[in-house]
C-alpha cells in the first residue's frame, strides 16, 4: 500500500517534473542515493525547534466514560482497553443485557462494566466484561498484540487474562485463562521479553518473579529475587510498581525505591548494581516515574542506554499522610547513562514538586511529565493540591535551565489512579484520578474523575500545520525483520528547501500508577531520503537489529520533520 500511495502522485511528478529539475541538485531523485550515508539530505538529529510560547491544547473528549482510567493499554487497531477494578460496587456504565457478574465481594449480582474499550477514530467507546478483579495490576503486549495482563486483587490476584484486537469488536472482550500466575502479584510491574514472553516482577509481598508462558525450564514457576526485599521500607514499602527495562544486551534493569540493578532472568543472577539515586523515594507509595531515554541505533555500534526517573516522595510521607500531613513532594530528576564505564546520577530539577507523574516518550525524543499532586504520596486520600500543568523536558538541550518548558494546565485534577498514554496522532489520551476506596462525586476536594482527554503537545499546533508529514506509508508492508532495510513514503504539505527528519519507532506502552510499562523509543539509523517530486519524499531506514533492542510485537513509526511528527504508521517486527 505504501508503494501505491506514492503512484497515485505520478501525475503530479509529470506536471512537476520542470519545477523540480530547479531544485538544488542535493533535492532531486537519485538512485545513488540508496546508498548508506547517502547526504540527500541531513539525516543527523536536530533539537525540536519549537519555541516555548506555544504552549499545548487540552480537548475534552468525553465527560464520563463510566469508568475511571486507572490502566490503560494502546493497541494496534487503534483502540485502548481502559479499566479500573471491581470490589467498590456499581461503575456508571451498563453492560450489554444479559451480561453481570455473581457473588462479587461487594456486589451479589454486579451487571455493571469496569472496563471499556475506547475507539480513537471515531471517539466513542463500548463496555467490556472482566471476572476477577484488575485492581492495581500489570501488563504487556506479546509479540501477536494480545494483552496479557496479569495480577490484581482477591480473587484476581493470580489471574492471567487476555484480550484480543479483532476486527469487528463486537465479539472482543476480556478472557481468563484456567492457569493462574505462581504467587499473588498486585502492584506488580511487567515487561515482553526478547524472547517474546512476559516476565511478571514483584508485587506487594511478593519478592520474587515469574513468566508467562512457563517454560520446562522455570522449575516450579517462580524465582525469589532479594533486591525486593531489600528495597522495601518498612511500614511504607516504597518498592512497588517496580521500573522495568530490557538492555540491548537482553538483560533486564530493574530499579526499586533508591536502587537499581541488572538481572541476568535467564541464569537468575544479579550481574551489576548501581549508585543509589539521590534525595527522595521513587517507587510506590512514593511514586516516582521514569522512562528510559530514546536509543539511538547505528549500525555496528552499541546505543546509549540512559534513564531517567523524576518525581516521588520523601521516605515517611506516606505514613504522614495517613496523619493528615501533607510533605512535598519531590522536584527532583535524575539520569544515570548505564553504559557508562562509572555510571553516575546526574541531577535536575523539574519547575514544581510533583507525586503521582506520568512520563511519556514523544516521537521527538522529548519527555512530557504530567499528572499527579504537589504534597502527599499514593494512596486514599494521601495528596492534596494537583499539579495541572505537563511539563515538557527536553534530554538534548545543551542548557539545563531551559530543559523544562511548563504547558498549558488542564482544568481536571489527575491525582491516584490516573493514567496517560501516547496515541498514534501525537496526542496524549489521559484519564482517571480516584483517590478514595469507591466512587465518590460529591463532599470531597477530589472527586472521582470519569472523564477522558486529549492533550495535544506543542508539535500539533495549527502553525506547524505546514512542517507535518502526510500520507506516511511503509514500502514492505505491515511486517518487518530484524536488520531489515526499508522505507516510509510521505509527502508534506509545502516544499520545505532545508527539510530534516528523524523517523521514531515506539511500541503501545501499558500504563498504570505512574509508569508506562514496556515504554521505549527508538530513532532509526537513516540511510538516505529521496526527494520523489515536490511535495513527496521517501527515508530509507534500517529496522532495529536485535530482539534485544527492539522485543517483537507492535510498534508506531513517526517521521518527525523539523520536531513536527506526522501520523504513525503500525508495523509488526519478528
Amino acid at each position: 500500500m505504501g508503494l501505491i500511495k506514492i503512484q497515485s502522485f505520478s501525475f503530479l511528478f509529470t506536471i512537476l517534473i520542470l519545477s523540480s529539475s530547479s531544485l538544488p541538485h542535493r533535492h532531486r531523485h537519485n538512485r545513488r542515493h540508496h546508498r548508506r550515508n547517502s547526504q540527500l539530505i541531513p539525516s543527523i538529529f536536530h533539537p525540536p525547534f519549537i519555541p516555548s510560547n506555544v504552549n499545548g491544547e487540552w480537548v475534552l473528549l468525553h465527560e464520563s466514560i463510566g469508568v475511571s482510567a486507572m490502566h490503560m493499554q494502546l493497541l494496534y487497531n487503534n483502540k485502548v482497553i481502559i479499566f479500573d477494578r471491581t470490589d467498590f460496587g456499581a461503575s456508571n456504565l451498563s453492560l450489554p443485557q444479559g451480561k453481570c457478574r455473581f457473588d462479587d465481594e461487594v456486589l451479589d449480582v454486579d451487571c455493571s462494566a469496569h472496563s471499556v474499550l475506547y475507539d480513537i477514530l471515531s471517539n466513542t467507546y463500548r463496555p467490556l466484561m472482566v471476572q476477577t478483579d484488575v485492581w492495581c495490576s500489570s501488563g504487556a503486549l506479546n509479540s501477536d498484540g494480545t494483552l496479557i495482563q496479569t495480577g490484581g486483587y482477591h480473587a484476581g490476584d493470580r489471574k492471567i487474562r487476555l484480550f484480543s484486537p479483532c476486527d469487528g469488536d463486537v465479539d472482543c472482550d476480556w478472557t481468563e485463562l484456567p492457569q493462574n500466575l505462581t504467587v499473588q502479584r498486585w502492584y506488580a510491574s511487567d515487561h515482553i521479553l526478547p524472547d517474546g514472553r512476559v516476565i511478571i516482577v514483584g508485587g506487594r509481598k511478593a519478592f520474587s518473579y515469574e513468566f508467562f508462558p512457563k517454560t520446562m525450564d522455570d522449575n516450579g514457576g517462580v524465582f525469589h529475587l532479594p533486591f525486593l526485599v531489600e528495597t522495601t521500607d518498612p511500614m511504607e514499602e516504597n518498592n512497588l510498581y517496580p521500573f522495568l527495562y530490557i538492555l540491548p544486551d537482553g538483560n533486564l534493569y530493574i530499579f526499586s525505591n533508591q536502587r537499581s540493578i541488572v538481572l541476568d532472568y535467564v541464569n537468575h543472577n544479579v550481574l551489576r548494581e548501581f549508585p543509589m539515586i539521590p534525595g527522595e523515594k521513587r517507587n510506590y507509595p512514593a511514586t516516582g516515574s521514569s522512562v528510559m531515554l530514546p536509543l539511538r541505533l547505528r549500525q555496528g555500534q552499541e546505543p546509549v542506554v540512559e534513564v531517567m526517573i523524576c518525581g516521588g516522595a520523601w521516605g515517611g510521607a506516606y505514613v504522614k499522610a495517613l496523619e493528615g500531613e501533607f510533605w512535598r513532594g519531590s522536584s527532583s530528576c535524575g539520569r544515570m547513562r548505564l553504559t557508562d564505564p562509572d555510571p553516575k546520577w546526574v541531577m535536575e530539577e523539574m519547575p514544581s514538586g510533583r507525586v503521582m507523574p506520568d512520563m511519556l516518550l514523544l516521537p521527538t525524543g522529548d519527555v512530557l511529565i504530567l499528572n499527579g499532586a504537589a504534597n502527599g504520596a499514593a494512596g486514599w486520600e494521601n495528596a492534596i493540591d494537583p499539579v495541572l500543568n505537563p511539563v515538557l523536558y527536553r534530554p538534548d538541550e545543551p542548557d539545563p535551565r531551559r530543559r523544562f518548558n511548563v504547558l498549558t494546565p488542564t482544568t481536571i485534577a489527575r491525582m491516584y489512579h490516573s493514567s496517560a498514554i501516547l496515541l498514534p496522532d501525537g496526542r496524549i489520551l489521559v484519564g482517571g484520578s480516584n483517590p478514595h476506596s469507591t466512587y465518590n462525586f460529591t463532599g470531597v476536594k477530589y472527586p472521582t474523575e470519569l472523564s477522558l482527554e486529549a492533550f495535544s503537545p506543542p508539535y500539533l499546533a495549527t502553525q506547524y500545520a505546514h512542517l507535518r508529514p502526510l500520507n506516511q506509508a511503509v514500502d514492505v508492508g505491515q511486517v518487518l525483520s530484524y536488520g531489515q532495510q526499508f522505507s516510509i513514503t510521505f509527502t508534506l504539505p509545502f516544499p520545505q528547501p532545508d527539510a530534516e527528519f528523524m523517523v521514531s519507532m515506539i511500541p503501545p506502552s501499558f500504563t498504570t500508577h505512574s509508569f508506562g510499562m514496556n515504554q521505549r523509543l527508538l530513532f532509526l539509523e537513516i540511510v538516505g531520503v529521496e526527494r520523489l517530486f515536490m511535495f513527496g519524499y521517501r527515508v530509507i531506514v534500517f529496522a532495529p537489529p536485535t530482539r534485544n533492542i527492539a522485543p517483537p510485537g507492535y510498534y508506531m513509526v513517526f517521521v518527525v520533520h523539523q520536531g513536527v511528527p506526522g501520523h504513525s504508521v503500525w508495523v509488526k517486527i519478528q
